[in-house]
C-alpha cells in the first residue's frame, strides 16, 4: 500500500512541518507540559504514527540523504560554538563535577545493561550506547551514536533510547530543580566555600559584559557557516575512508568494531573541536542552524522507526536506565564532595550531561539565574566529549553482551 505522501519534496515538507509545528505550539501556548515533555518527544513520535498509518513512507531517498548529509553537518555546527576556556574560567571545579557525571554515565551504562540484559534482545546493548550519547551531549550526540554503531533504522534500539531518555528525564529533572532546598546541608557535606557561587555569578556577568553586542546573522554568515561545515565534513569523510582502508589492511579484526561510520563521526568531532579554537567560532548563526537540523534529523528517525520490539523490552530497559541514572547521580555527588562544590553547580553539571543545552539553563534558572549563560557553555562541552565517551560506554555494553552470550 502506497503512502499518502510519496514524493521526496512531500516527505521533506512533512518532516520539517512536524518539527516546526511543535515549536510553534510551545511558543504560542507556553504550556508547562513542554517543560517535562520537550518538543523533541513529539517530533520523534509523531512521524512514528504518521508512518504507521501510511501517511509517510517507511523508506525514501530523503531519509538516506538526511542521514548522510544533515547528521555530520549539524555536528560540525554544534561544535563550532564550544568554548572550553570560558566554561573553565567561570565554572572552575564545576566542569570537574560535570566530568565526574560523564564518567558516571560511562560506568553506569554497562552496569545497568548487565542487570537486565537477559530480559532484552541480544543487540539491545546498542540502545544503551545510543542513550549514552544523549546523556553526555544531547540529541545530536544521540543521533551520532546511532550512526557510529550502525544501528538499524528499522530496529527498536533507537526507540528504546528515546523512551528511556523521556521517562528518566521526567523523573530526574524535578529532582534537580528541587535540590536547591538542600543547599545548606549539601554545602556542609561537601565543605563548599559559601562565597563560591557569588564569585561565579560575578565572573559570568563580567564575561557577558566583555562580549561584543550580538547582532542577527546575515545571509553571508549562513553561507560562511555552510562553506566551513561542508568543507570540514568532506575532510572528515576523506580521513574516515583512509583510516578504514588502513584498518582493513593492517588490523581487520579491529575493523569489525571500529567501522567507517565510527571513524567518520570521530573525525568530524575532532575536527569540529579543533575549529572551535579558531576565529571560525565567531561565525554567527551556526548554533541556531545546527539545532534546526537536529530536530529535522529526529523527525527522520521517527519516520523510519519500527517500534514493534519496544513494548516487550520497555520494562526491563527502563529498570536498567533507572539504575544507570542513580550511578550517574552518585558520581556527581562524589565529584562535588571531592572538589568541594555547592549543590547549585552539581545540579547544573548533572543537567548539562543528562539534558544537554536544552535542560541546563532550566536548572540554572531554578538555582541561580546568574549562572544560565555558563550552564549553556558547560552543556556545549558535552557536545565535544559526548561522542568519545558515549562510544566507550557502548563498547563496554557490547563487551557485557558478549560475556553473557
Amino acid at each position: 500500500m502506497e503512502s499518502v505522501v510519496s514524493t521526496n519534496v512531500g516527505v521533506l515538507a512533512s518532516l520539517i512541518g512536524v518539527a516546526a509545528f511543535f515549536f510553534a505550539l510551545e511558543q504560542r501556548t507556553r504550556w508547562k507540559l513542554f517543560e517535562y515533555l520537550p518538543p523533541l518527544i513529539f517530533i520523534y513520535f509523531t512521524p512514528v504514527v504518521l508512518s504507521y498509518f501510511r501517511f509517510l513512507p517507511n523508506t525514501s531517498p530523503v531519509y538516506a540523504s538526511i542521514r548522510e548529509l544533515v547528521l555530520p553537518a549539524m555536528l560540525i555546527m554544534l561544535l563550532l560554538k564550544v568554548d572550553v576556556g570560558a566554561a573553565v574560567r567561570i565554572m572552575g571545579k564545576g566542569v570537574g563535577v560535570m566530568l565526574f557525571g560523564t564518567l558516571g554515565v560511562v560506568v553506569g551504562a554497562p552496569i545497568g545493561y548487565a542487570v537486565v540484559a537477559t530480559f532484552l534482545e541480544p543487540d539491545a546493548w546498542e540502545a544503551f550506547g545510543i542513550l549514552a550519547g544523549s546523556w553526555i551531549g544531547g540529541t545530536g550526540n544521540m543521533a551520532a551514536m546511532a550512526k557510529m554503531l550502525e544501528a538499524s533504522d528499522q530496529g527498536a534500539n533507537f526507540g528504546l533510547a528515546v523512551l528511556g531518555d523521556t521517562v528518566i528525564y521526567i523523573g530526574w529533572l524535578p529532582l534537580l530543580l528541587g535540590s536547591r532546598r538542600w543547599a545548606d546541608w549539601f554545602g556542609r557535606f561537601t565543605r563548599a566555600d559559601p562565597g563560591r557561587v557569588a564569585q561565579m555569578e560575578a565572573a559570568a556577568a563580567e564575561a557577558r559584559a566583555a562580549e561584543p553586542t550580538a547582532t542577527p546573522p546575515r545571509f553571508q554568515d549562513h553561507l560562511y557557516v555552510l562553506a566551513v561545515t561542508f568543507l570540514a565534513v568532506w575532510a572528515a569523510d576523506q580521513a574516515a575512508t583512509w583510516l578504514d582502508h588502513g584498518l582493513a589492511q593492517w588490523a581487520p579484526q579491529v575493523r569489525s568494531i571500529i567501522t567507517r561510520s565510527t571513524w567518520q563521526i570521530l573525525a568530524i568531532t575532532t575536527l569540529g573541536i579543533g575549529l572551535s579554537f579558531t576565529r571560525l567560532r565567531r561565525l554567527r548563526g551556526s548554533h541556531q542552524l545546527a539545532m534546526a537540523l537536529v530536530y529535522l534529523f529526529v523527525a527522520r528517525m521517527g519516520a523510519v522507526a519500527n517500534l514493534g520490539g519496544v513494548a516487550s523490552q520497555a520494562p526491563a530497559y527502563l529498570l536498567g536506565c533507572t539504575l544507570w541514572i542513580v550511578i550517574h547521580g552518585i558520581f556527581c555527588v562524589f565529584g562535588a564532595w571531592l572538589l568541594r562544590v555547592d549543590i547549585h553547580t552539581a545540579a547544573i553539571a548533572s543537567a548539562a550531561n543528562i539534558g544537554g543545552a536544552a535542560s541546563a539553563p532550566i536548572v540554572a534558572t531554578a538555582h541561580r539565574e546568574g549562572l544560565v549563560p555558563v550552564s549553556i557553555l558547560m552543556a556545549l562541552i558535552g557536545y565535544a566529549i559526548g561522542n568519545y565517551a558515549a562510544f566507550a560506554a557502548a563498547m563496554l555494553c557490547r563487551w557485557v553482551a558478549a560475556a553473557i552470550a
